[in-house]
């Protein structure tokens, strides 16, 4: 669905402004294929801190173990120096922040590992840079549409396909941190465990903005991490997650019931 938008407003390009047109569609593409080509080579930078066995056993071997179930390789493994609660994936990689050790249990931080496994498995790791540089490249499409072809018609048709690409990209976005739940249901030996961990990362999140709106100025909220505000939601909420995932566990007991 989101290519067939793009194709479209790449066609929309080419026919308001022919071999100008065709000028900007490829120097767009060429500059996010080189674009994707440099950031490929780049290793990450900071303070991320590689995992080493040695030093938490029971969570390299616990994310050993997941990955094995899930048929994947050991995936590299870095704990980030940053105080709030977080974690990411991307290539064959994951990340954990120091804040989820102040507020998760041992078991609930292996289900947060688990939901990032259930990202690589999907594949997800290689389609969300592909999303995010088609995002640029609609963007990009349309401000030129809008700039130089000077007609009402294709302004208003540049917008609304634009308009169509972003609830499309959100829903979909949203769909695949439903599907890395799932997958992570399936890794863990207690899938209630993830469930317990969206309720404390919620209740943290609750909490931390709270006490940010209720501060004083310049007494804590300046050393928060600034955030932007979200035209368009692309992660479902923490309530949508733990719902699905109650009708996820509930439904496989119910069939393993019926199965005996």
């Amino acid at each position: 669905m989101l290519f067939i938008i793009m194709a479209l407003e790449v066609l929309l390009a080419l026919m308001a402004l022919k071999e100008l047109g065709l000028g900007i569609v490829l120097a767009a593409f060429g500059s996010v294929v080189l674009l994707y080509l440099w950031i490929s080579t780049r290793d990450i930078k900071g303070g991320y801190i590689t995992l080493e066995r040695s030093e938490s056993p029971w969570l390299y071997d616990g994310i050993a173990k997941m990955a094995k179930k899930a048929g994947l390789p050991m995936p590299r493994v870095y704990i980030l120096d940053d105080y709030i609660p977080n974690a990411y994936s991307f290539k064959n990689t994951i990340v954990l922040s120091m804040g989820l050790f102040e507020v998760l249990e041992e078991d609930e931080i292996l289900a947060v590992a688990a939901h990032e496994l259930g990202h690589i498995k999907n594949r997800d790791t290689k389609l969300f840079p592909l999303l995010a540089y088609g995002r640029h490249l609609m963007i990009t499409f349309t401000a030129v549409l809008i700039l130089l072809a000077h007609r009402s018609v294709v302004t208003i048709t540049a917008l609304v396909l634009y308009g169509i690409y972003e609830v499309a990209r959100a829903n979909f976005l949203k769909s695949r941190e439903f599907k890395a739940d799932e997958t992570a249901l399936r890794l863990l030996d207690v899938p209630m465990s993830l469930k317990r961990a969206l309720e404390e990362l919620k209740y943290y999140e609750d909490l931390r903005m709270n006490v940010k709106m209720s501060a004083l100025p310049s007494i804590e909220p300046s050393i928060e991490r600034k955030q932007k505000p979200a035209i368009m939601e692309t992660h479902p909420s923490y309530d949508e997650r733990i719902f699905r995932i109650l009708v996820e566990i509930n439904g496989n007991n119910m069939f393993n019931r019926r199965m005996q």
